[in-house]
């Protein structure tokens, strides 16, 4: 291949616009699987990645949890199928590896209702109050907040600070408002949501549930109020995906993105696990911007190492912060 065409390729990966041709005869899986090897690589495979992409992966879970194992492990690369902001923490945890994201373009309704330059103004009304922020936002937004939780240890972390301690919460208002319920504190709520847990139908819910009325209804706390309020379990993916586990339920209604039913059936074969439906007939219930990641893109993205997540280390260092923060707290409190 020469330089020129190489080059051509490079720029379309940094643009987001992947419409080189694969070869529809290639075993992707063998060839993911031998880059892997020869660029000392690591994939990560968020819950709500499609299945073929969840299959190659070496690490699934939750963003977080995902970061932080890829900071432990000795790869040169950290292949983040996820969304931007996900790869963005991968970065923030391991300045020294190469991070990617298989499209650029992946990036997430929660995180973009908050734009930084906003949300700084927004706080500068609060002087004398403390922003915790959901790990769901951007690098900015952890570099303007204080601490940062992620959705099973927010109530903890709410309740660590002195209850004469004014709060603002950001970005997500449904998780903000289910952990008001959850503390009794009376926090400041920026006003973002994620599109697809806002999108679920509490009408067509109940009627799934009067056709399957032994099933147990699975929320996360992203959703809005009305449906959790009727939700046997409420908990971040990872608990969604624990609780079916331990439970001794055999049917299941899923109220979040439809990846996560992928580990879930590979975990309960003997379950049925039902995804909620949204409020239209659209597939709303799967998020646009997860779904941008193919396994194609995946193995361009390792082949030609790009797009690439690059930052700032100012902007770093502010990011990690409020993260670093949230980890002393989550240690002294056992979790």
């Amino acid at each position: 291949m020469n330089k020129e065409v190489t080059e051509a390729k490079k720029n379309l990966q940094k643009s987001g616009f992947l419409n080189i041709a694969v070869d529809v005869n290639m075993d992707l899986f063998a060839e993911i699987e031998k880059l892997k090897k020869e660029k000392n690589a690591i994939i990560l495979a968020h819950y709500y990645q499609e299945p073929d992409i969840q299959d190659v992966a070496d690490y699934i879970g939750d963003s977080l949890g995902l970061s932080q194992q890829a900071a432990k492990t000795d790869a040169d690369i950290i292949v983040f199928a996820g969304v931007h902001f996900m790869a963005e923490t991968a970065k923030i945890l391991s300045p020294q590896k190469k991070v990617l994201l298989p499209d650029l373009k992946a990036g997430c309704s929660l995180a973009d209702s908050a734009p930084p330059e906003l949300f700084r103004k927004f706080r500068e009304k609060y002087p004398d109050h403390l922003v915790i922020s959901y790990i769901n936002c951007s690098a900015g937004i952890k570099a303007l907040s204080d601490i940062i939780c992620t959705s099973s240890n927010a109530e903890k972390i709410i309740e660590s600070v002195p209850k004469d301690q004014p709060i603002i919460f950001a970005p997500d208002r449904n998780l903000g408002s289910y952990l008001i319920k959850k503390t009794g504190r009376d926090m400041v709520l920026w006003n973002g949501a994620c599109m697809v847990h806002e999108i679920f139908s509490l009408e067509k819910i109940l009627k799934l549930k009067v056709r399957h009325p032994k099933a147990k209804i699975l929320a996360h706390p992203e959703c809005e109020a009305a449906v959790l309020e009727v939700a046997d379990f409420v908990g971040s993916t990872t608990g969604i995906l624990k609780f079916s586990q331990r439970d001794e339920a055999q049917e299941y209604i899923v109220v979040t993105e439809t990846g996560i039913l992928h580990q879930m059936q590979k975990e309960n074969p003997q379950k049925t696990f039902i995804p909620a439906p949204p409020n239209n007939a659209c597939a709303c219930n799967d998020c646009p911007h997860m779904k941008l990641n193919t396994l194609e893109k995946l193995y361009l993205c390792m082949e030609y190492e790009e797009p690439e997540i690059t930052m700032e280390e100012g902007l770093r260092l502010a990011a990690k912060k409020p993260i670093d923060r949230m980890l002393e707290i989550s240690a002294a409190a056992g979790l």
